[in-house]
């Protein structure tokens, strides 16, 4: 049984072989991060901005070689804040989000990495770019806004089988010709892992 949260990490990366690990440490305290960057782990997932600027200003400039990824939905009116804090941003799900941050960048002269979150479910209730419109969106990110999208990122419908899910994610990637593919959460991040997900965001069996 793992107890803590060196011998937890240690174990989901025997499990994903060259996939990234990111720890989304939302709602955990900075102390449990600490234990984390103990263990030698650097790249961590916050979904609001405020939360991750409370924690993160301090352990970025004590702990320069953290990767931090912004992974909730992202308001227009947060763009520079979090275009100054985080090094990619996985949420880009809209014209005016891209728009905003195409303007916090050319403002601050900072790029953050930036992925596309696809809606693969189709849901109302989650962000999201509909998945039929991605590759269209990605156009206007390229030639209205100037940014680079590397990357794509989604959550499966809750309690579904998510393999029909993560296999259109994966023909997307490959339609797109991206670098990245985000999915796999902790409940099933070694099904991600098998379609093709590079980065599994794991919050609770690491931080539980």
């Amino acid at each position: 049984m793992n107890n803590n949260i060196a011998d937890r990490i240690a174990d989901i990366k025997s499990k994903i072989g060259n996939a990234v690990l990111t720890a989304v440490s939302k709602n955990n305290p900075v102390s449990r991060i600490r234990e984390a960057i103990g263990a030698g782990h650097r790249v961590f997932g916050e979904n609001r901005v405020k939360e991750a600027m409370e924690k993160f200003v301090s352990l970025k400039e004590e702990f320069p070689d953290i990767e931090l990824h912004m992974i909730g939905a992202l308001q227009t009116n947060k763009a520079l804040m979090a275009a100054k804090l985080f090094d990619v941003i996985e949420t880009i799900d809209r014209p005016e989000l891209a728009k905003a941050v195409s303007a916090a960048i050319m403002k601050i002269g900072k790029k953050p990495r930036l992925y596309m979150e696809v809606n693969v479910g189709g849901e109302t209730q989650k962000s999201g770019i509909e998945y039929d419109k991605a590759e269209k969106f990605l156009r206007f990110c390229l030639e209205e806004c100037n940014l680079e999208i590397e990357g794509l990122m989604c959550i499966p419908p809750q309690g579904e089988n998510p393999e029909p899910y993560f296999e259109k994610m994966r023909l997307l990637k490959e339609k797109l010709n991206m670098k990245h593919l985000s999915m796999g959460m902790s409940e099933d991040y070694r099904i991600a892992v098998k379609f093709g997900a590079t980065e599994v965001r794991i919050g609770s069996a690491i931080f539980k």
